[in-house]
């Protein structure tokens, strides 16, 4: 066994410097597994945590874990399984919070590992839930909207659910689909068929792309992004690789997006979750006018833990699609036929277009507003909108809470 352990003296000065620091492992020829320890006071700082192979990046778990391993048949989640390069390894550290005096961070490395890598909850499907699709919203020839969540995170990253488990609250939840987006990882797409099949849920390939300074999410079966690059080249390479990227909560806490890029992305998650705590909120709105013409729209519940009170779906992104399969539903993606309701239940308001219409749907004494400021209150459960009007368009309740968006 070969034990090593380095100790790295931190703080605020040395994040300001340089965010991201990297410790060096030698791994020698024949090494059949890696184990990686970190320590350091989580009272006064919060450390990331990743790993990169001679051969390429080997995984993320950012602040959510303090130690992973990395075999040939098995890794912690976040962490790709397969043999161990000979050669020189790098430990990732995200200095993401530390105080202004510095703290001691140790790093211990064994090989081989010592820990095994505990099997996953693996729960049976739930029962048969009718999905938010049956629901049948009227939609162009040889289409339906399929009902889903753009923004979801399992044990691959910092969530404390599995992907079994993820799968069976989208499902309960009458979700079609369900996209995984695990942070600066790409570990848990091998295991979306299988989970998906189990649970008869369409499983969305995903990466978020996460930094400092703002998040997005990498959209299709697509291969790792380089979050260290700038985001003109995770446009570039999503888009090369027939992907979609879509900025993510633009506007949320000290998550919003901050970076400048020549070209913004196709897509963004313009209803995140956190408009739900604070549901008349109108901010999002004039966010819209830096946006370009056309840009597709989409809602994300940004799912972690039951603790949040809320399930997978909280909005509903729906895609007009041939079918529910993964390359259907991005293909409606990039034709913009999305809509975004408050939540999958049978009958709520939404809006929804049906060829060169624009329908509201069950929205019965709703408020529709368009992007130019116009706004009327609506009469019937299915009325047409005029096409003198300008979105995208928002559905709100009489005391302004928002109900249904449409581009």
């Amino acid at each position: 066994m070969s034990t090593s352990t380095h100790r790295l003296r931190l703080g605020l000065e040395d994040l300001l410097e340089q965010p991201l620091r990297t410790v060096p492992v030698e791994i020698a020829p024949g090494a059949d597994s890696l184990e990686v320890r970190l320590r350091y006071d989580r009272r006064q700082a919060t450390v990331d945590l990743g790993c990169e192979g001679p051969a390429g990046w080997r995984g993320w778990s950012g602040g959510a874990r303090d130690h992973f391993v990395i075999a040939a048949g098995t890794a912690t989640p976040g962490y790709l399984p397969g043999p161990l390069e000979p050669g020189l390894w790098h430990v990732q550290l995200g200095l993401h919070q530390l105080p202004l005096e510095p703290v001691d961070i140790h790093v211990e490395v064994l090989t081989p590992a010592t820990t095994p890598v505990p099997a996953e909850p693996d729960p049976p499907p739930a029962a048969a839930t009718p999905r938010a699709s049956a629901r049948d919203l009227p939609a162009p020839a040889g289409l339906r909207w399929y009902a889903g969540d753009f923004h979801a995170h399992s044990t691959h990253s910092d969530g404390e659910q599995s992907l079994s488990e993820l799968a069976t609250l989208a499902t309960g939840n009458g979700l079609d689909f369900l996209a995984v987006t695990e942070h600066n990882t790409i570990s848990h797409l091998p295991h979306l068929p299988r989970v998906g099949a189990r649970h008869d849920i369409t499983l969305l390939p995903g990466q978020e792309v996460t930094t400092p300074t703002g998040h997005a999410n990498a959209i299709g079966d697509i291969g790792w992004v380089d979050f260290r690059r700038h985001p003109d080249h995770w446009l570039e390479q999503v888009e090369a690789d027939g992907g979609i990227l879509s900025i993510n909560h633009p506007l949320q806490e000290d998550h919003a997006w901050q970076h400048r890029m020549r070209r913004l992305p196709p897509a963004l998650e313009l209803w995140h979750v956190t408009w739900f705590l604070e549901p008349t909120a109108t901010a999002p709105w004039t966010l819209l006018s830096r946006w370009p013409e056309g840009t597709i729209l989409l809602g994300g519940s940004d799912y972690h833990h039951p603790r949040h009170g809320y399930v997978p779906g909280t909005p509903v992104t729906w895609v007009a699609a041939e079918d529910r399969s993964a390359e259907a539903l991005l293909e409606g993606v990039r034709a913009g036929r999305t809509a975004i309701t408050r939540l999958p239940i049978p009958q709520g308001p939404a809006l929804v277009r049906l060829d060169d219409q624009l329908l509201a749907v069950d929205a019965d004494a709703a408020v529709l507003r368009d992007v130019a400021g116009r706004s009327r209150l609506l009469h019937g459960d299915r009325v047409v909108i005029d096409d003198r009007w300008q979105g995208p368009y928002r559905l709100e309740a009489p005391d302004g809470t928002l109900l249904a968006i449409s581009p």
